[in-house]
C-alpha cells in the first residue's frame, strides 16, 4: 500500500490458476473483472472499510459503470499484480482505476468502475460515507 497525493493506492498479487484459463489457453475475459473484485476488496480491508460493517449500518455501493480493457492475455500459472487507484470522487459516486501487470510488468488489462454509494433500506443513493470519501482527496 502506498500514498498517492492524498489517496491510498493499492497491489494486489495473485497467480492464474487452472480454473481461470478458457479454450483459447488464457485467462477468460470474465476472470478479469473477479480479479479486479479481489483487488478491490484488498483496497476496501487496507483503508479499514468493511463492507460487512457497512451493511450492518444499511450501507452498501453499486456498479453504475463498468470499462474494462484487454490488453494482452495472461496465460497459466502467471503471477498477476492489480494496483487499485481512487480516481474521481462525486457527491454520491466515485471511480476506482485498476491495472493488471504480468511479471514482466507489463500492462495487461485496464479497468474503471464508478460505483454508487447505496442506503440499503431506502434502495437510493447517498452521500458517499467519509472512510471512503476521505481516500480520494
Amino acid at each position: 500500500m502506498r500514498k498517492g497525493e492524498n489517496h491510498v493506492i493499492t497491489t494486489f498479487e495473485l497467480r492464474v490458476k487452472e480454473e481461470d484459463i478458457d479454450r483459447l489457453g488464457h485467462v477468460n475475459y470474465n476472470k478479469y473483472i473477479s480479479y479486479s473484485e479481489e483487488a478491490l476488496g484488498d483496497w476496501y480491508k487496507k483503508t479499514e472499510n468493511d463492507w460487512r460493517e457497512m451493511a450492518e449500518r444499511s450501507f452498501g455501493t453499486v456498479v453504475v459503470n463498468l470499462n474494462v480493457s484487454y490488453i494482452k492475455e495472461a496465460r497459466l500459472g502467471e503471477i498477476l499484480n492489480i494496483v487499485t487507484t481512487p480516481l474521481q470522487l462525486g457527491t454520491k459516486s466515485f471511480v476506482f482505476k485498476q491495472e493488471i501487470y504480468n511479471e514482466q510488468e507489463e500492462k495487461i488489462t485496464e479497468i474503471t468502475k464508478k460505483f454508487v454509494m447505496f442506503d440499503l433500506s431506502t434502495r437510493k443513493g447517498i452521500t458517499v460515507l467519509d472512510s471512503i470519501a476521505m481516500h480520494f482527496r
